[in-house]
């Protein structure tokens, strides 16, 4: 890859980790702050339990987010960036622009994704919910 190249996605990456921290921090005082207003009745009760959860949810996406951050900060430290984790096979500049943190070539993410649709697709065609099929291995 190249090092303009390399450079450019290198300062996406840092530009969407100070994007994260940042919203994080903005949760984590919302959060707070609605803790410590004067709780209502049942229904603002459950109304901030909900926000509460919600909150929680997209900090935990946004922390799983920043480790893969920091996963492709390292790889572009030890000079294996961009190379697919399945096959080791460069991954495709537009992909990577698309999602910098991207840990599969094109190719093997869709094989990726086919696998999982074929299970899912098994398990949700199955009218014995969790149990094999005749002649089906357990």
């Amino acid at each position: 890859m190249k090092k303009k190249d390399l450079d450019t996605l290198k300062k996406i990456l840092e530009e969407e980790k100070k994007r994260i921290f940042h919203h994080l921090q903005e949760i984590s005082e919302t959060s707070v702050a609605d803790l410590e207003t004067p709780s209502g009745d049942s229904v603002d009760l459950a109304s901030l339990e909900i926000n509460q959860n919600s909150l929680a949810k997209i900090g935990k996406r946004e922390q799983n987010h920043l480790k893969k951050i920091d996963a492709a900060l390292k790889k572009m430290d030890d000079g294996t960036f961009g190379e697919c984790e399945s096959c080791g096979e460069q991954i495709a500049f537009a992909r990577l622009m698309a999602r910098p943190v991207a840990q599969l070539c094109i190719d093997c993410k869709t094989e990726q994704e086919n696998e999982e649709r074929k299970y899912s697709d098994r398990a949700g065609d199955s009218d014995n919910e969790g149990f094999p099929e005749e002649g089906e291995e357990l």
